[in-house]
């Protein structure tokens, strides 16, 4: 089976033959595997281990302390996600290099591969264009532009639908626990949280279509369109979906002609040939603090303008996608899930009670009023029947109504 390692790296997997193994073990298999020397590791199932920033933080997330404990007994099976936080830095092995060449010497499959990888830009996107819906949109930017302020990364995950055309409609966007700076956007993922927002889209009729992310002002200073992080992340989570119309979409703040600053959304698909090589292990995933933000790094040497060179221009990956915007079906007036802002009962009590004039269906027709439902509903029938009473503005059966109203009763 494979176990996700979240880590300050990223996302990785690792091969476990036996699921029955103790915590010792893991440990081991992880500093085979991923080159953290166990002395290094602390492992948690709490996602806020990764926010820790000294050993003292690290101690308090004891779950998987004993060495002796077996994984299984922790509920950890195929595709679960455990958290590692380690100190030092992290040696990672490199490719075995074997001369090549006419004289005696063989040439590897993989050398003829690497003479043979050209980057080229890709003309078309496979994503006609992506439209958003205006309030999401607006709700997203205006708080990373009035409440942020543009000073730290945030991101979110786009969902809504895709036509036959390929033309994207983005009608909500969750955004998932995380931690952002300046130059970074780590983003810890809740499985248990995204089984409700996929529940969640599959009664309203629509899916995960993308990622949506902020840049910085530090950021605009620089001259980039993406950065080597940026392209890392963004080919990781479009390589995750089977979406051929997966769209990134970046946005920033840009100097208007006035000398004022305009929030400005760029949309874009990693390239077919992106995605492959980051699937085949071609890129570099450990960047080094002083790195040229805008060139990609490759672990071969790949062919760029007729030369060879394992430093790509991160534009080469990148396929321009058209925007636009519509009006949606739902509304965007709740309050949105893990911002600086607790959303409880209290929240959802003075909704309905300001959405009282309404009927029923329309009061909860928001995602982010949803998802706060879903938590206290099953999972497997109630929170798709609920949204799909919202998909087709039916009307929501009395025995959720009196459900939900008690809920906000009890604030």
């Amino acid at each position: 089976m494979f176990i996700r390692i979240r880590s300050r790296d990223g996302l990785e997997r690792l091969q476990v033959d036996n699921p029955n193994i103790t915590i010792a073990q893991l440990k081991t298999l992880i500093e085979t595997q991923l080159r953290v020397p166990v002395h290094s590791q602390t492992l948690s199932t709490n996602q806020s281990l990764l926010l820790a920033k000294t050993p003292t933080e690290m101690s308090r997330f004891s779950d998987m302390s004993n060495a002796q404990t077996l994984i299984s007994t922790l509920g950890i099976a195929h595709g679960s996600i455990i958290y590692l936080a380690y100190e030092g830095e992290r040696t990672v092995a490199g490719p075995k290099i074997r001369p090549a060449g006419s004289f005696g010497r063989k040439m590897t499959m993989d050398d003829l591969i690497a003479k043979q990888m050209r980057i080229t830009r890709q003309e078309n996107p496979h994503c006609e264009l992506v439209s958003f819906d205006r309030d999401a949109a607006n709700g997203f930017q205006h708080y990373v532009n009035e409440t942020l302020a543009f000073a730290v990364k945030r991101g979110g995950f786009m969902y809504g639908t895709v036509s036959d055309e390929g033309k994207v409609e983005v009608d909500f966007i969750y955004e998932p626990p995380q931690q952002g700076t300046e130059d970074n956007l780590i983003l810890l993922r809740d499985p248990d949280e995204e089984r409700l927002v996929e529940a969640i889209a599959l009664g309203l009729g629509m899916r995960k279509v993308g990622f949506i992310f902020t840049q910085t002002i530090g950021q605009t200073k620089k001259d980039y369109t993406l950065s080597n992080r940026e392209i890392l992340q963004a080919v990781e989570l479009q390589g995750e979906s089977d979406l051929k119309e997966w769209v990134t979409v970046m946005v920033k703040l840009e100097v208007n002609d006035d000398g004022g600053a305009d929030v400005h959304f760029e949309a874009f698909q990693m390239s077919d040939l992106c995605v492959k090589l980051f699937k085949d292990g071609w890129f570099e995933t450990e960047i080094a603090p002083d790195a040229e933000p805008k060139l990609s790094k490759m672990k071969k040497d790949v062919v760029v303008g007729g030369k060879d060179t394992r430093e790509v221009d991160n534009d080469f990956f990148l396929v321009v996608v058209k925007i636009f915007d519509h009006q949606g079906p739902l509304s965007s007036t709740f309050p949105v899930e893990n911002r600086n802002t607790m959303v409880t009962m209290r929240t959802l009590k003075s909704h309905l009670d300001r959405t009282k004039n309404l009927p029923f269906v329309k009061r909860i027709a928001d995602f982010h009023v949803l998802l706060l439902l879903a938590r206290f509903l099953d999972v497997n029938s109630d929170v798709p029947a609920l949204a799909g009473c919202v998909h087709a503005q039916a009307t929501v059966p009395e025995g959720y109504q009196i459900l939900i109203d008690s809920m906000a009763a009890s604030a």
